[in-house]
């Protein structure tokens, strides 16, 4: 008589790996990739070399940088899995979009200020594909500055919805000679997403960047804290539409019913 406690059961048919044995694997994504306007006039060159590369994740980026009338359009950061379907023909908040801005062409035609505007969410497993394409493959800057919003989950400390605060970043490099006059982030708080892709990618290839997060994700405040820090940092000549003041809020925040007395690895 076989003993049932020693014995060896059979496969069952829940494991994961049997089930796969009748699962067609689901066919890999596309490789995200650029997209450039063509000028006749002029030939451009892959990868990119941009002085600075701007990376506008947060809502108050967004808004301030889609207001800045002295940019040109240069392309776009097409992800396959994200439809343009429904994206109006002229830039808008509104559109699911990755625009690819300079800044200062005409000044710095051969190593402009470029400014990518993420404008739809990228999934944690595109991250570090995306991040790399900006960073090290179709574009190759000499510095990065990526502006992105605390998410009260990840943060350990105090966070008030009435007060505007901001803190800071850095790859190795640019700690030698810091953009920006910031605290850093508190210790044990954590920057995830495309943000925290982009600044791994930076310090694996040596580059200057850094990583900007402000609290709150939304509103005037903010808003103005990012123009008062940004713009003297960039040494750009940047004139703003006048709607910039009149913040609109474009979203939900999901922090919103989360309590901002975060006990993260406490």
């Amino acid at each position: 008589m076989e003993d049932v406690l020693t014995e060896i059961p059979p496969p069952s048919r829940f494991f994961q790996e049997d089930l796969n044995n009748f699962t067609p694997p689901s066919p890999p994504l596309p490789s995200p990739f650029l997209l450039l306007s063509q000028n006749p006039n002029e030939a451009t060159e892959l990868p990119l070399r941009p002085s600075v590369l701007i990376v506008a994740l947060s809502s108050p980026s967004l808004h301030l940088f889609h207001n800045v009338s002295s940019k040109t359009l240069i392309g776009t950061l097409v992800l396959p899995e994200t439809p343009f379907s429904g994206n109006s023909i002229n830039p808008s908040l509104k559109d699911k979009s990755c625009n690819i801005y300079s800044l200062d062409r005409h000044q710095n035609p051969k190593n402009p200020t470029l400014l990518v505007s993420f404008q739809c969410p990228i999934a944690a497993e595109r991250c570090h594909t995306v991040a790399k394409l900006l960073i090290s493959q179709q574009i190759v800057p000499q510095r990065v500055l990526i502006l992105d919003s605390i998410q009260s989950r990840n943060f350990r400390g105090k966070l008030s919805r009435d007060e505007a605060v901001a803190f800071k970043l850095e790859t190795t490099s640019e700690r030698k000679a810091p953009s920006l006059s910031l605290e850093y982030f508190p210790s044990a708080s954590v920057v995830d997403g495309l943000g925290a892709a982009l600044m791994a990618a930076c310090e694996i290839n040596n580059i200057k960047a850094t990583l900007c997060v402000t609290w709150p994700q939304f509103g005037a405040s903010v808003l103005s804290l990012i123009r008062s820090l940004i713009f003297p940092a960039l040494d750009l000549d940047l004139s703003i539409s006048p709607g910039v003041d009149d913040y609109v809020i474009l979203g939900q925040d999901k922090d919103h019913h989360q309590p901002f007395d975060s006990d993260l690895y406490t």
